[in-house]
């Protein structure tokens, strides 16, 4: 067997992380303060049945700001990855972007650029063609015209806010839970 056909690429379903999968909270650096949106737990439950990966992808320019350190953020991400083990479910990975243009110039992986989503398809062998971009914000989805795939726009966070400014050829969904059902109604 070649090495494609004992590991062949797969979609995933990309997520942001703050108004997405957690309440939005400006610059979160303390753990208490995650707290997962509803839905969200059944929603990733839905999608890992159906074989996506599920990847991570989160802006965090609140490092570059010096509003918290690397290490805060690493603390809110073990918490999120505790409250979801908590039921039984696992992320494939997750990435995040430390930079902020005004701080040190622009980088290849801040969102809408695609640096993270392209580590994350060599390292876990991705379709990135076949897979989705979800989040609350038009920047979250906009990967999704570079590298092919779905980008939908979720209601919660920012996301309502932002629902005019989504250019034609995306998708909007109230939640997380609504966009996993869409997802696999089109699939």
């Amino acid at each position: 067997m070649s090495g494609s056909e004992e590991n062949p690429s797969r979609p995933a379903v990309f997520l942001d992380r703050d108004g997405t999968l957690i309440r939005e909270e400006k610059y979160l650096a303390d753990p208490a303060g995650v707290v997962l949106l509803p839905g969200v737990v059944d929603a990733l439950r839905m999608l890992r049945d159906a074989g996506f990966a599920l990847v991570v992808v989160t802006n965090q320019s609140g490092i570059a700001r010096g509003l918290y350190r690397v290490e805060d953020y690493r603390s809110v991400a073990r918490r999120i990855e505790n409250l979801l083990e908590s039921h039984g479910l696992t992320l494939d990975a997750t990435y995040f972007c430390p930079h902020h243009p005004d701080v040190g110039g622009p980088c290849a992986c801040r969102k809408p650029a695609t640096g993270m989503h392209r580590s994350a398809a060599e390292a876990l062998r991705l379709d990135l063609a076949s897979s989705f971009f979800v989040g609350d914000r038009v920047r979250d989805v906009l990967p999704a015209r570079e590298l092919g795939g779905t980008g939908i726009l979720v209601r919660t966070g920012y996301g309502e806010r932002e629902e005019a400014e989504l250019p034609p050829g995306f998708v909007a969904r109230d939640d997380l839970l609504a966009a996993a059902r869409w997802i696999l109604e089109e699939r």
